[in-house]
């Protein structure tokens, strides 16, 4: 059984603004794979709505996003460095997600290059496509 880091000892995120519990598979500077357990206490959802607790889409992106930089500083070419967003592509919102779901946070690099790169992502939530999208990214130092 392959063990994989905690996300936090590659991340530089932290709560409330670390969207991945666990990562499951990890191909440095090309993919990750990843959990996102929603327990309803998160506090976005006390106004995102009111009754009817939603995940907010960007969130998703930002989960992809962090996903993707799983894989981009797992990867020893990017050790001390920090990905940025550059933008997003396509996003499209398939499916809603909300307290006591469980995300699986899917992300691959395409072209990379020592200070910027492409990749894309999906979230998928009871194995059904909940977001996709594109990112562009710039890496700068920590």
């Amino acid at each position: 059984m392959t063990t994989f880091p905690e996300p936090s000892a590659l991340l530089p995120h932290r709560p409330p603004f670390l969207f991945v519990d666990a990562i499951t598979s990890l191909e440095p500077g090309v993919s990750a794979t990843a959990t996102w357990r929603l327990t309803g206490d998160e506090w976005f959802f006390g106004g995102h709505f009111p009754g009817r607790p939603t995940l907010p889409g960007v969130l998703m992106c930002e989960a992809i996003a962090q996903t993707g930089a799983l894989a981009i500083l797992a990867d020893d070419r990017y050790k001390g460095k920090l990905p940025l967003f550059g933008g997003l592509d396509g996003a499209r919102f398939r499916r809603q997600a909300g307290p006591g779901d469980t995300l699986t946070l899917e992300a691959t690099m395409g072209k990379m290059s020592a200070r910027a790169g492409k990749g894309s992502g999906r979230v998928l939530v009871g194995g059904e496509v909940a977001c996709e999208c594109g990112l562009l990214f710039v890496v700068v130092d920590a």
